[in-house]
C-alpha cells in the first residue's frame, strides 16, 4: 500500500459497529477471538474500537480488561439528556462509568428509523464531550442525493449543523464518519477517489467552521462496505483516517483482516 500522504499526526481509527447484532455472549465470543488474532504490532501505529449493544457493553469491557486486549470499547448511541424519564434510552455518564472510550453519533440508520435530527445529534455529540468520551459523528448522502449532485450540499449542511458553535479544540478531537447512505449494507462501496473526494470537502468544511488547524487534526473515517479487499486502497487516501466497519465486523476474522490492513505500512506515531 502506498503510504498515505495525509497529517502524520492523525492516528487511523479502525471501528466495528456491530449494531443490532451479538448478545452478550456472542460478543464474548467474538471479542475473545479478536483478541486472539490482533497482536501489538498490528495496533501499534493505529486504534481499533468495537461497537456492541447495550446489552453486551458489560460483557466486553470485561474480557478486554481481564485479556488485555489492544481494542477500544465503544457505544452504538446514548440520549443526549444526563438523566430522566426518557424510557429505554442510555445516558451519556452511564457508558462513561462503564469505561466507553466513543460513541456513534447521528447514524444513518438512527436518523431514517428513529427520527434523530441534525439538532438531537448536535447536542448528543456535546453530551458525549461533556462526559469525557470521543463522538464518531455520522454524515452521508442518500443515492437520490448523491443522483442529483449534492452530496457536497448534504455532506456541508450536517456537518456545519453538528459542529457549528463547539471550540475548536473540541473539533478537532472527534471523530466524523462519512457513510455514503446508499453503501451501507449493500455490498457497494464508493470508489478510493469518490471517498477521498467526500473526505476532503468534509475536512474542508471543518475548516471553514472550526478553523483550518481544526480541519488538519481531525480524523475523517469512510464507512460503507468496507471488506479486507478494499481497506486498503479507501485508507490509502491521504484524507481518509480510517473506517467505520457493519457487517465485516461481526466476524472476528474479517474485522482483523480489515484492522492489518489499516495498519500495513503506517509507521508508528501515525
Amino acid at each position: 500500500m502506498a503510504k498515505p500522504t495525509g497529517n502524520p499526526a492523525r492516528r487511523r481509527l479502525v471501528s466495528g459497529n456491530w449494531k443490532m447484532h451479538h448478545d452478550h455472549l456472542q460478543s464474548i465470543r467474538t471479542v475473545q477471538d479478536l483478541g486472539l488474532r490482533l497482536s501489538a504490532a498490528d495496533v501499534a501505529s493505529i486504534d481499533v474500537s468495537v461497537h456492541p449493544t447495550f446489552t453486551s457493553l458489560r460483557s466486553v469491557q470485561t474480557v478486554i480488561e481481564d485479556r488485555v486486549i489492544p481494542v477500544a470499547l465503544g457505544a452504538q448511541h446514548c440520549s443526549h439528556e444526563d438523566q430522566g424519564a426518557f424510557t429505554g434510552e442510555v445516558a451519556p455518564p452511564m457508558l462513561a462509568r462503564l469505561g466507553v472510550s466513543f460513541v456513534i453519533v447521528g447514524h444513518s440508520e438512527r436518523r431514517q428509523f428513529f427520527g434523530q435530527t441534525d439538532e438531537v445529534v448536535a447536542a448528543t455529540l456535546r453530551a458525549v464531550i461533556r462526559h469525557g468520551m470521543t463522538p464518531i459523528v455520522c454524515v452521508g448522502e442518500t443515492e437520490e442525493e448523491r443522483e442529483d449532485g449534492e452530496t457536497e450540499a448534504r455532506l456541508t449542511s450536517q456537518t456545519t449543523a453538528a459542529l457549528k458553535g463547539l471550540p475548536a479544540e473540541q473539533v478537532a478531537g472527534l471523530v466524523i464518519a462519512y457513510e455514503p447512505i446508499w453503501a451501507i449494507g449493500t455490498g457497494r462501496t464508493a470508489t478510493a477517489e469518490d471517498a477521498e473526494s467526500a473526505c476532503a470537502h468534509i475536512r474542508g468544511v471543518v475548516g471553514e467552521v472550526a478553523g483550518a488547524e481544526a480541519g488538519q487534526a481531525v480524523r475523517i473515517q469512510y464507512g460503507g462496505s468496507v471488506r479486507p479487499e478494499n481497506a486498503a486502497e479507501l485508507l490509502g487516501q491521504p484524507d481518509v483516517d480510517g473506517a467505520l466497519v457493519g457487517g465485516a465486523s461481526l466476524d472476528a476474522a474479517t474485522f482483523a483482516a480489515i484492522v492489518q490492513a489499516a495498519g500495513a505500512g503506517v509507521p508508528p506515531g501515525r
